[in-house]
């Protein structure tokens, strides 16, 4: 739901809301509606049958010994294609594989937009929070660099105390102003994977989630086998399976029954027959085996999507665990570490213990700190979407 605020003047959505905005309005779809709409019409295809033929002819007839006589006559004919069941069952189930293999692509086109929604929204929360710590930072440097110049001023300090000072604030507005860049850029991207729906001008709210997140590996590994990218191939596989026995029963496809009158002048003969192709020059060999070497190729991507699939996701899953690490030893150690040596240095600062150079390090240690903290954070978040997305399921709430 949109979140209204009167801190913003612009709208400010959550996640959820640039999700539904995505599922309403990006014209990928549209794309997969028209895709399934096609697949569906195929079964509708499929299911037809074939409509009969008529023919009319009508010509002047002339005896052939005298008395010559003159007269005309005329023929009327019907045929009706007759396909067999097993050739009508095999067709069938080819629409019926594919619109299974065009559901499959299209899950996972949906999966990939809402991951890069996710990935582009976390970018922007990441980013504010940079930015946030750079203005306070900006802030808390002023102060000090206002000191810094006004003992300069009297000659207390040196003037060194003062370039290092202004080196310090320059730092903290370039990454301000870093920060507010990528926030852009995130924006736009953001704009153009949900449509024109969302204005130019928005905010987002949110957070990240909670850092204790616990994956399995063995439950992890289990899910490759419900990948979109696999289902996609075992699906297409069955389409190729059918299209060899499609190709096979072709070979005898069915028969055409047919009736007719002729009108010769003095006598009307009826007609009705039946006819049967006969397979003696072409049993579709070459169709067969050009549909059975397409199955050896899905068959053989499968095995290798397989592999590449299990691969990437342990490799996904080792970042996972690294990020995790981290974030735990930034939480459970080093944000405490870095605050508590800030507040030492600047008591004893404000004391006269220590000078203004060493006020300044502890201040960009403390900042380094944090957003190492908040990278190693945003890479958490990154490493389970990357196995999202190749698992096509939903780890992360």
């Amino acid at each position: 739901m949109l979140v209204s605020s009167g801190l913003f003047s612009n709208p400010v959505y959550t996640l959820n809301d640039l999700i539904d905005m995505a599922n309403q309005a990006n014209p990928v779809m549209d794309v997969i509606q028209a895709k399934e709409d096609a697949a569906k019409a195929g079964i509708t295809v499929a299911e037809q049958y074939l409509n009969p033929n008529v023919g009319v002819a009508v010509g002047p007839s002339k005896t052939r010994q005298a008395p010559i006589v003159e007269d005309k006559n005329w023929a009327i004919g019907i045929s009706q294609p007759i396909e067999f069941s097993d050739v009508r069952s095999a067709r069938k189930q080819i629409a019926e594989s594919n619109l299974k293999f065009v559901d499959e692509v299209n899950k996972g086109t949906k999966i990939n937009l809402m991951l890069n929604i996710k990935s582009a929204f976390y970018s922007v929360i990441h980013n504010q929070e940079i930015l946030k710590l750079a203005e306070a930072d900006q802030k808390v440097i002023q102060d000090i660099r206002d000191r810094v110049e006004l003992r300069v001023n009297v000659g207390e300090s040196p003037r060194y105390e003062l370039i290092k000072a202004d080196t310090e604030l320059l730092a903290a507005r370039r990454d301000a102003q870093a920060a507010k860049l990528r926030i852009q850029e995130s924006k736009f991207f953001l704009k153009g994977l949900i449509g024109n729906s969302i204005p130019d001008e928005f905010e987002l709210t949110g957070q990240f989630p909670q850092s204790n997140i616990r994956l399995n590996k063995v439950d992890v590994t289990n899910l490759i086998e419900t990948s979109p990218r696999l289902k996609q191939l075992k699906a297409a596989s069955s389409v190729f399976e059918n299209k060899i026995k499609l190709e096979k029963n072709l070979v005898n496809p069915g028969l055409t029954l047919s009736a007719g009158m002729n009108q010769d002048p003095g006598i009307r003969n009826y007609t009705i027959g039946v006819s049967i192709p006969l397979p003696i020059w072409n049993q579709r060999e070459g169709e067969i085996s050009q549909a059975a070497a397409n199955l050896r190729e899905v068959e053989a991507t499968y095995e290798q999507q397989s592999l590449l699939l299990k691969r990437d996701v342990n490799a996904a899953f080792q970042r996972y665990l690294i990020a995790k690490e981290q974030v735990m030893t930034f939480e459970e150690s080093l944000l405490d570490q870095a605050e508590s040596v800030l507040k030492v240095v600047e008591a004893a600062y404000r004391f006269g213990e220590r000078g203004i150079l060493e006020y300044l390090d502890a201040q960009r240690t403390q900042r380094v700190v944090r957003k190492d903290y908040l990278s190693a954070r945003l890479d958490y978040i990154v490493s389970i979407m990357e196995m999202e997305q190749l698992l096509g399921s939903k780890i992360m709430e």
